[in-house]
Order: structure tokens, then sequence, then C-alpha cells
């Protein structure tokens, strides 16, 4: 579906946008907060609970609690920060006009759920902050320096986007047409099922006694060193572990101590492990047959 619509009426500079907001959750909230806060016109809110609304719209001098087609009205930009189940209810039941846009912050959700915003003659995209909202004072705060990803098919559109990122201080990432899903399900290795990995460590650490604060207070500092170590080196060269270094009688062991604590702990490590069994021959840290010898211990 294209996402071109009319003509945009985007003026040439940003802080003239009269922005609004359909959704006041946590990341409604954050991204309003930061969007005021870098000078820009944060005019209309609207959510279906009044108190969110509330406390998205209190500390922004001159943004007002409206009805949603008010907003729609009241604006040039609207951001739909909704749950993603409702996005395209909330789109379709407004009237839209040219010359305006709206966009939603979904990392998952396709652009073209706007469609019928897109039929009535704005412009539609997408605008999706790499960051964590549980608490939106905190996220506001840590925005700067983030990732936010833009997704507009229209060249102005996507120009207004990208000198929206650059006021928030953040890093622009285009996407193309149709990758959302995949788009979303990496920031989901690198976020939530680092949780999983950790419960993992944590189990392991309990079989001896150890409390999951003891198992954090030790494991979190060596998680940051990886980190630091792929932002320095890049994800093959930075990876630390026997198998990186070619130690077969590591994981031998390590396998031999997880298997008592059942198969599905045991699949996920030989599942992990063998991942990393290519990282380290690119690397450079073993050869192809140390490669297929640490291949075969884990299939066995």
């Amino acid at each position: 579906m294209s996402t071109l619509g009319s003509v945009l009426a985007w003026p040439e500079d940003v802080a003239t946008l009269r922005i609004g907001f359909m959704g006041a959750g946590r990341l409604g909230q954050a991204l309003a907060w930061s969007l005021a806060q870098a000078g820009l016109r944060v005019v209309a809110v609207s959510s279906r609970q009044e108190a969110h609304a509330r406390a998205l719209a209190s500390p922004i001098k001159g943004c007002a609690c409206m009805s949603p087609q008010a907003v729609v009205d009241a604006c040039d930009l609207v951001f739909v920060t909704t749950p993603d189940s409702v996005i395209g209810a909330v789109c379709d039941g407004l009237t839209w006009r040219a010359g305006q846009a709206v966009v939603h912050c979904s990392g998952a959700t396709e652009v073209g759920v706007l469609a019928h915003a897109l039929a009535q003659g704005a412009s539609i995209g997408g605008f999706h902050p790499m960051q964590t909202f549980g608490d939106p004072h905190a996220a506001a705060q840590s925005l700067p320096g983030c990732t936010i990803t833009v997704e507009a098919e229209q060249p102005e559109l996507m120009q207004g986007l990208l000198a929206l990122v650059q006021r928030l201080h953040c890093l622009p990432n285009r996407l193309p047409v149709g990758m959302r899903g995949r788009y979303h399900a990496a920031a989901g290795y690198t976020s939530q099922f680092i949780n999983a990995l950790f419960d993992q460590a944590v189990r392991l650490w309990q079989t001896w006694g150890a409390t999951e604060e003891e198992a954090l207070r030790a494991l979190l500092p060596l998680a940051q060193g990886t980190l630091s170590a792929i932002q320095s080196a890049g994800v093959a060269r930075g990876m630390p572990g026997p198998v990186s270094r070619g130690d077969l009688s590591s994981i031998d062991k390590h396998l031999s101590a997880i298997t008592p604590m059942g198969p599905q702990m045991l699949d996920f490590y030989k599942t992990l492990c063998a991942v990393t069994v290519p990282l380290a021959h690119q690397a450079g840290g073993i050869d192809e047959a140390q490669a297929q010898q640490f291949t075969e211990l884990l299939k066995a």
C-alpha cells in the first residue's frame, strides 16, 4: 500500500508545527515531554483515561486535553501512541484532512494500519523510539542519544520526521516498508531476551544457595563488560567465553553440569552455544576443524 498521500503542508521550521497525541500512556507521556523540552509545540492530547491525559498535558505549557476529533482538528501532526491493538480502530473512527500527518509509535505494527487517514488525504508514517518506557520520566531523560526508527513514503514527511529526531538529539533509523515485524523482533533479542538469559544464569546460581540479588551482583558487571567489548570490537570479535578460544573441554563440563537441570535448560544452552560457534570461527578464534568438533559435541 502506498503511503504517499497528498502534498504535506510541512513548515520549514518544525517548531511551528501544532503537535497532538492520541493516547497518553508511558510512551506518549515521555515523547510529548521530550518534544516540548526540545522547543516543539505540543498543543493537544486525548486519552480514554482522563488522568493519563492530564498527566501528559500538565507539565506542558499550552497543552490541552481534548476529544479525539478535536485533537485531529487542532493539529498538523498527530502521534498515535495507543496500544497496538487499537491503532487502526482509533484512526478509522476519525476524520482526517489533506495537508496533515498522522504517525503511530508502534515498533511492530505496519504503517498501513493508518490507511483510513491516507484515504482522506493525510500523510502517514511511523516514529518508534528504541527505548524502554517503564517509567516515562526516566525514559524522557534517557531518550537523547537513542535511535528512533522512522518510516514514511512521502519525502516531505520523512524529512520532517528526521528533523524531529534531530531536535530530540537522537539517531535516525530509516525503515523500508514491510520490515516492522523483523525490526521489532531484532529489538527483542537485545531487550527482553536478555531477561531470559539472566533467568537461566540466576537459576544455576540458586542451585548452590545463592539468591537472585547475589547472582545479579556478580553477573551484571560481566554482561556490561561484554557489551563494552561488542561496542569496541563488534559482535564476533567482542565475544568472550570458551568457544571463542577453542576450549572444548569447558563446554563439555558445562553440558555435564547442566544435564541434571532438565532437558529444557540443556536444550536452551545447546541452542545458544551452537550460535556462538560460527561467530568464533568468523573472528578467527577457532578453525574449521574446531568448529566441527564443537558442533558434534553439542549434537551428541
